[in-house]
Order: C-alpha cells, then sequence, then structure tokens
C-alpha cells in the first residue's frame, strides 16, 4: 500500500490534461474527483497511457530484484487466469492443485524431510513480506502455548535478526507486538554475526532470522553456523529456539549454484523458509511462498475454515481475496524451465553477467566492490575516494541515461558507508552489464568536472567550455534533495 497525497508539490493544476485525448474529450478532467460523466474508452486508455510513459522503464530499474520480463506463453496464461479470484479452491480446483504443486517442488527443493507419500506444508502468498508475517505468527503461537504450559508470561516476545534486515520484519514487529533484537553490522561485515545473535537470544526469543540473500550486498548470512551454535545454546539452557531463514531473494539460487550449502531444512532448527516467487522465480511481482518444516511447526489455531464458497476449505493467509494469475505463472515457469535449465540457462548466466560488471567496475579503479561473489547475482560498490563527490551524485547522474541504480547507507553500525547496487536479473544482459560500465565512466569524467561538494564552483570544464553557475546551483540541489529523502527513510532496502 502505497499512501497517497491530494496533491503534488510546487502543482497548482487540479485537471488532467491529454494531447491526443483531446479529439474524444474537449474538457480537463479532474485530478482528485470522479468526474461527472463518463468519456469514451479510447480516451481513457489514452490519458493513462501518456500519464504512464513518465514512469521509468521496469528493464533499467536496476534497483529492484523483481521480475520485468516473461515469455509470451507465460503471459498469456496470465491474462487468461486473470479473472480468477484464488480463494474460490471450490470453484477453481486445478488452480488449487497447481499451488499445491508448487509448494511440494519447493519444499523438496528446500529439502524438507518428507517420505514418499508425505504432502508438504506451505502456502502461496502476496510476496514475501506476507509469507515473512505469516511466519512469524506461527513462531508467536508456538512460543506463547509453550509459555502458557510452563505457566510462565507470554506478554514479551521478541525475535533476534540482523540490521541488514528487510522492512517487512520491522512491520511484523511493530503490528503484531514483537520486540525486534537488531545485531548491528560493521564496516566490511555487512550481515548477521551468528555469534552475537545466539548471544542476544533469550527465553522470550520466538525465532532467531536468518537472511539468505540480504538486501543490501546480496551476501548470504551462515546459517549451518546460527544454528550450531543455537543447538549448543538450546542443550545449555533447555530452551527449543528455532530459526526461520528469509530466503526471499536466494531461495531459487543457492539450490542451483551452491547445492552443498547448508542452509535450508538440512539443518534441524530451521522450521520454516519463505521465498520470493516474483524475485528469482521468475514470476511478475504478487508471488511468494512460506514452507514450514512439518504440520507440528504451524499450529492448527492458525488455520481457519470456511464453507460459504461451496466446500470447506482451510486458509491461513492475511489477504482473503486475490488473483491466481501469478501461481498459475509459479507453476509454469517451475515445468517450463526445470532444475537443468534454471541452473544453466538463468541462474548461471545472471551470475556471469554479475562479474562482467564487476571486472567492468573494478578496471575503472574508482569503486570497491562490497558484495560477494557467493550470494544473489547483485553488484554492490562504493566510491574509493568520496571526498569531491558521493555514491548520490553518480545515482542521480546516471538517471539521464535511463538508469535507475539505488545508492543508500548502510544500518546500524556501518551506517557512515554509503553504497551503490546493481541487481542482476534474467533481462540484465552481457550487453547491458558492458553499457552500463560505459555509462558510469562518463558520469565519472563529468563528476571530475565538476566542482566539488566542499569548494568554490569551477567554472570551465576540462575542455574549457563555461559551465553555468546557476546549472551547477541547480545539479546542487537535485543531489541534496536526494540524500535528504534517502536519509529520512529508516529502511532503504528493496521491495519484498
Amino acid at each position: 500500500m502505497v499512501l497517497s497525497h491530494a496533491a503534488s508539490a510546487g502543482s497548482s493544476d487540479d485537471s488532467v490534461h491529454s494531447t491526443f485525448a483531446s479529439r474524444y474529450v474537449r474538457a480537463s478532467l479532474p485530478r482528485f474527483r470522479m468526474p461527472e460523466n463518463s468519456i469514451p474508452k479510447e480516451a481513457a486508455y489514452q490519458i493513462i497511457n501518456d500519464e504512464l510513459m513518465l514512469d521509468g522503464n521496469p528493464r533499467l530499474n536496476l534497483a529492484s530484484f523483481v521480475t520485468t520480463w516473461m515469455e509470451p506463453e507465460c503471459n498469456k496464461l496470465m491474462m487468461d487466469s486473470i479473472n480468477k479470484n484464488y480463494v474460490d479452491m471450490d470453484e477453481y480446483p486445478v488452480t488449487t492443485e497447481l499451488q499445491n504443486r508448487c509448494v511440494n517442488m519447493i519444499a523438496h527443493l528446500f529439502n524438507a524431510p518428507l517420505g514418499e507419500t508425505e504432502t508438504a506444508v506451505g502456502v502461496g502468498t502476496v510476496g514475501s513480506s506476507e509469507a515473512i508475517m505469516l511466519a512469524g505468527l506461527a513462531f508467536k503461537r508456538r512460543w506463547q502455548n509453550k509459555m502458557k504450559a510452563a505457566g510462565k508470561p507470554c506478554d514479551k516476545p521478541n525475535i533476534v535478526t540482523g540490521a541488514n534486515v528487510q522492512v517487512t520484519w520491522e512491520k511484523f514487529a511493530r503490528y503484531f507486538e514483537v520486540e525486534l533484537k537488531e545485531v548491528k553490522l560493521s564496516e566490511g561485515y555487512y550481515v548477521m554475526d551468528p555469534e552475537k545473535a545466539v548471544e542476544m537470544v533469550d527465553e522470550n526469543t520466538i525465532c532467531v532470522a536468518a537472511i539468505l540473500g540480504s538486501t543490501l550486498n546480496g551476501e548470504f548470512e551462515d546459517v549451518k553456523m546460527l544454528n550450531d551454535l543455537l543447538v549448543k545454546k538450546n542443550e545449555e539452557t533447555g530452551w527449543d529456539t528455532p530459526i526461520h531463514v528469509d530466503a526471499a531473494s536466494g531461495g531459487f539460487i543457492a539450490p542451483f549454484l551452491y547445492p552443498e550449502l547448508e542452509w535450508d531444512f538440512r539443518l534441524p532448527l530451521v522450521k520454516s523458509i519463505n521465498v520470493s516467487g516474483h524475485k528469482y522465480g521468475l514470476v511478475y511481482a504478487g508471488i511468494g511462498w512460506c514452507i514450514w518444516r512439518s504440520k507440528e511447526d504451524l499450529p492448527d489455531e492458525l488455520i481457519f475454515h470456511i464453507n460459504y464458497l461451496g466446500a470447506d476449505q482451510p486458509t491461513f493467509t492475511l489477504n482473503f481475496s486475490k488473483g491466481s494469475s501469478q501461481v498459475i505463472a509459479q507453476y509454469y515457469q517451475l515445468i517450463r524451465l526445470g532444475f537443468e535449465v534454471l541452473l544453466i540457462d538463468f541462474v548461471d548466466n545472471c551470475q556471469e553477467n554479475a562479474m562482467v560488471l564487476k571486472e567492468g567496475l573494478e578496471r575503472t579503479g574508482r569503486f570497491n566492490i562490497v558484495s560477494k561473489d557467493q550470494g544473489v547475482p547483485l553488484v554492490a560498490f562504493s566510491l574509493k575516494d568520496s571526498s569531491r563527490h558521493d555514491e548520490f551524485e553518480i545515482s542521480e547522474f546516471l538517471r539521464r541515461f535511463g538508469w535507475i541504480v539505488p545508492a543508500y547507507t548502510m544500518p546500524p553500525d556501518a551506517q557512515h558507508v554509503t553504497v551503490l547496487r546493481v541487481v542482476i536479473r534474467e533481462d540484465f544482459s552481457r550487453t547491458f552489464a558492458e553499457r552500463l560500465v560505459i555509462d558510469i565512466e562518463k558520469v565519472l569524467h563529468e563528476l571530475d568536472a565538476l566542482p566539488s561538494r566542499s569548494s568554490g564552483p569551477a567554472l570551465q570544464h576540462p575542455n574549457g567550455d563555461t559551465v553555468s553557475e546557476k546549472d551547477l546551483a541547480r545539479q546542487r540541489e537535485v543531489v541534496s534533495v536526494w540524500k535528504r529523502a534517502v536519509a529520512a527513510r529508516k529502511k532503504t532496502q528493496g521491495v519484498c
């Protein structure tokens, strides 16, 4: 949900104009009130289409992990099912069956301990945000039941995470009254330290949340070490503190690139995992998955049974009505690509393109690479010398070439570190990577010709052209506004 505002800043025009639609509509449309009369469908389309042209190009939005391209056949399946309400399981039993198949495929991918005839426990969600909420609620309820049975207070639950978690975890903590205990970061180590995390665990900890693919730099947290340390602490204290793995970005990466890496249900304390189908699951925005280790890890009292849609239907969701299209698209991608193609033609290719970009940035001699080779295919980097110009200016200048590359500061205690981040998706080709490096070099050359932020304006470029003082002031103001906007946000991570 995006909070709306009644008027745009600096705008006094409360009507919507359209050049091409004027052949159908002579009067301007009100901007914030429903018009009194209808307009032709052609005019409505043209008016909206004209405004949407001012949006950024999704293919060049390198800030987002979210899928921006799918095959035409999958697009057609989505459009053919766009009028199906996913919750009507009795009316659309095949869609429900496809969801169950996806749950089981993903559970096996995550090495869930299932027998030959045993079905997995999981649910499709509206992105990893809902999946995290559901997993958190399951942990909270299990902890409350255990504390009540022991005659102990259950009014002060907490979750231990790293300060690098996505903002959804903060939302869960605030919405459902759970204390969020964050392990601070440090320069050069931008993920949760397992040892520090286990030290923060107490009897009221409902779970420790580990991140498989940090939004900040793509790095995988050491879930294996966390599991081993927590097993030892549970044995010493008599507690049974579990682990949830937020694999929103890395869940469809690690099984293919790093099959020997232990992070999933192979570890006994991992009780649930979420993954975003709309990231490296290759589906348009609006699909996530939450998988539980076993039925015992999902309390029965959280599951509702309804019968007013035609049959008894168990449901465990925060959302009720939602479209079926993304579930169908997820099933298409899983059976269409299969394990081999996902490994060779997608995941490995993304990783190779990330290396092309990384090597190109290193050749400039101007950047430190903050991301790790093992992790989500992205490149996070920062300036070696930001005394004259900084990462926010690079981000702003790149927008003139169409690229959307976010610049942000790290969370505490590494907030003095600023980075740029490029997410490598399926539609980001080697040509794109090479082109981006060229454009970054152009930006660096332009910035080098501009005055330092802390010095007076130099009025000539190296080529002898005069630089307008007015243009310099405008450019500095743009960068200043951008920096203030970023600094005002408590979390700067991308969309979940």
